[in-house]
């Protein structure tokens, strides 16, 4: 039985909403050149809202909110913000960091970072939301990142893990609640959400989520790699699915767009799929399934025996 039932949302510019995010890696836009195979939870954000919300992802790899707006990158976002829009607020990882481009301390420079960050989204009409940092997947006896940095391109190091998930952020995850409580601003604990994710996972199956390959299990990383911090392609799917119910029990206006899919279909890198075969091939038989289907044309596919498949069109896609 096949099942191929079309639904298009109307794509109106003047009624949509923007959510801006601002942050480091975790979050980023990721080049998905050469079937790289990272991702940053923003990336998957879009998934999760309907053509009523358009995710304006600004996060960048290595920043902290030092160097974030000592690089112009929070002026261009200001600059585009308007009123009636969002912003996500979420850096930690690299305020850590001890170099004097990118280093904050909690209590005083990155509490005053992010009040900044409020206080002139809120100047421009926007609504501000604060995160504190995803969880890193530490089930070592280590406190810091020294370990991951240094796996991360030795695939053939291992650390001796224990089965209790140990953070290395400390007060750096207290900030954006303190701040957030100070001025009545939307908080998302999203380290505990992650925390529990990966808790609940194991020190085994938390390995699904990030970019822990073995040698020559993926093409682009024929040497492997020994990455607790990053995400893959369901880690950051997994997440982005997660924070964004979070986002949606706190904010009203944004539950009102909030929708869910079985599968994911974009050619931008957001969804866990970029060629519809593969997405319907994934699909199990006698089961209905949904996949959203992300911009630009597709050919529909033709091999779906024994599959209840409902696509759903959204941000211009269309069937040749």
């Amino acid at each position: 039985m096949v099942l191929a039932v079309l639904a298009i949302s109307s794509f109106r510019a003047d009624k949509t909403k923007t959510i801006f995010m601002i942050g480091d890696s975790t979050m980023a836009n990721k080049d998905i050149s050469g079937d790289k195979q990272e991702r940053g939870w923003g990336m998957m954000l879009q998934n999760y809202f309907d053509d009523g919300i358009i995710v304006d992802n600004h996060a960048m790899n290595g920043r902290s909110s030092k160097s974030f707006i000592n690089e112009g990158r929070w002026k261009a976002v200001l600059d585009r913000i308007m009123p009636g829009d969002y912003l996500i607020i979420q850096f930690g990882h690299n305020d850590e960091k001890t170099d004097s481009a990118r280093h904050t301390t909690p209590g005083t420079t990155f509490d005053a970072n992010l009040r900044r960050f409020v206080r002139e989204a809120r100047e421009k009409g926007a609504t501000p939301i604060l995160m504190n940092s995803v969880v890193r997947r530490n089930f070592s006896d280590s406190k810091t990142a020294v370990a991951d940095d240094d796996l991360r391109d030795n695939s053939s190091k291992q650390l001796a893990e224990g089965d209790t998930l140990i953070d290395t952020h400390g007060e750096y995850l207290v900030s954006p609640r303190r701040v957030a409580k100070e001025m009545g601003v939307v908080f998302v604990d999203a380290n505990k959400i992650t925390h529990d994710l990966e808790q609940s996972m194991g020190k085994e199956g938390s390995k699904k989520l990030h970019m822990i390959f073995k040698p020559g299990e993926t093409p682009s990383l024929p040497d492997g790699r020994q990455d607790n911090t990053h995400y893959n392609i369901f880690g950051a799917n997994k997440v982005a699915g997660l924070l964004a119910d979070a986002l949606c029990r706190q904010v009203a206006e944004l539950a009102k767009h909030h929708v869910y899919y079985d599968i994911y279909v974009s050619k931008n890198g957001s969804g866990q799929f970029d060629d519809l075969e593969s997405a319907v091939a994934s699909a199990p038989k006698g089961r209905k399934v949904t996949i959203a289907v992300s911009g630009g044309e597709w050919k529909k596919p033709e091999a779906m025996k024994g599959k209840k498949v409902k696509f759903v069109l959204t941000r211009g896609a269309k069937f040749l």
